[in-house]
Formats: structure tokens, sequence, C-alpha cells
């Protein structure tokens, strides 16, 4: 199909089929392309609302792949964590970011196949920038980005493009932006503008973490 919308007599699995219905009842569409590799990163945006989580979960499960994503470990916490963990999460603690940039480097690529999805907004309100944890992530361990849009203009999700970073943050943001132009979030002044935040000045002082 030369625009990737998914349909219920196109999934294999009854459970898939499902999923895609409920999605389609609710009014969205859903885009899906086959991946470029076994490993890489998805970026998820916009992201302004607890609605995104059901949406993309309903995705998940139609396509039929085992997308892994990351939250704050605050999320984890008590018996909701198991099924957060079964539904794919991985608990991330954020003071530490290096340290658990590593780690999901070690995770993805000692897995047979791992895609990641990352929300480099990092919070459901208003940001001034993106989180560069993904991109970090990315160059880290050689991956692929996949840009997954929720665009709530057009009821449409999509799991369809994909970049290779060039090292050249401009250039990359550049052409990050141009695939997430003109898509709404539920909530538009909720979404960060997209660009990385700007290098700490090494001369300041850092903030002593609890």
């Amino acid at each position: 199909m030369s625009d990737y919308m998914l349909r219920a007599a196109d999934l294999p699995t009854w459970s898939q089929r499902l999923a895609l219905r409920l999605l389609n009842l609710a009014g969205w569409n859903l885009r899906f392309k086959p991946l470029p590799g076994p490993h890489g990163i998805a970026v998820v945006y916009p992201h302004t609302s607890n609605w995104d989580f059901p949406v993309g979960l309903l995705g998940k499960w139609a396509i039929g792949l085992k997308f892994r994503w990351v939250a704050k470990d605050s999320l984890f916490r008590g018996p909701m964590g198991a099924i957060m963990r079964y539904w794919g999460g991985i608990a991330v603690d954020r003071r530490a970011s290096m340290g658990a940039t590593r780690q999901l480097t070690d995770t993805m690529l000692k897995s047979e196949w791992c895609w990641i999805g990352i929300t480099p907004e990092g919070t459901r309100s208003y940001r001034p920038h993106w989180k560069s944890g993904f991109y970090h992530l990315a160059t880290m361990a050689k991956v692929p980005l996949l840009l997954v849009y929720i665009d709530y203009r057009t009821k449409v999700l999509s799991v369809v493009d994909t970049l290779d970073l060039t090292g050249d943050t401009g250039q990359d943001m550049a052409a990050i932006a141009a695939i997430y132009q003109d898509r709404q979030a539920l909530y538009p002044d909720k979404a960060a503008p997209i660009k990385l935040a700007p290098p700490r000045d090494a001369s300041e002082p850092q903030r002593r973490r609890a």
C-alpha cells in the first residue's frame, strides 16, 4: 500500500486485528512500514496527554512487534510496575543520564531484536526543548531513528519514517523537524519546539542530586 495504512484484513492474528479495530473505533488510523533492521530508537512526538499512552499501546499491539519503551522509574513502583514491564516498559533513573544511556545501549545490542521508544520531551508539560538522551543513545549504539507521530488533527498514528543520524545535530534536528512538521498534539501549546537543549556551561556548578 502506497500510504502504508494498516487494515484489519492485512493482519495475521486476531489480537492484532482486535487492537486495530479498537483504534479505528476511537477514530484513529495506523500507518506502518517494515523496520530497517533489528535495533533502533523510536522517537514518539508530540506527547502532551495521558491519552497518548493507550493510543500508542494499541498501535504497538496492532503492529505485533515487541517495542520496548522507557519511562521514569517512579512509574514502576508497586503492583503497576509489573504490568508496565509486561507491556514493554523499561524503568530509567533520569538523574543518571549517561549511565542510563550506556545501560540502554547494552540492553538493546545484546538483544536479537530491540526497538526502544522514547518521548524526547520527557514530560507532558511544556518544555522549551527536547531532552538529548534519544540522540546520544542512537549515536552510541549506531542505530537508526524511527520517527513516530501521534497526530490529533488527522487522527493518524504513524510508524513509518526512519532516519540515520549524521552526527551533525543541526542537520539531524532539521531533518527530524521536517518529518514532524504540522503534526498536532492534543494540547498544541504544550508541545516542545523540536530542538535540543543548549550544552551546559562547564563553569556552572552542577545541581546536587537528591
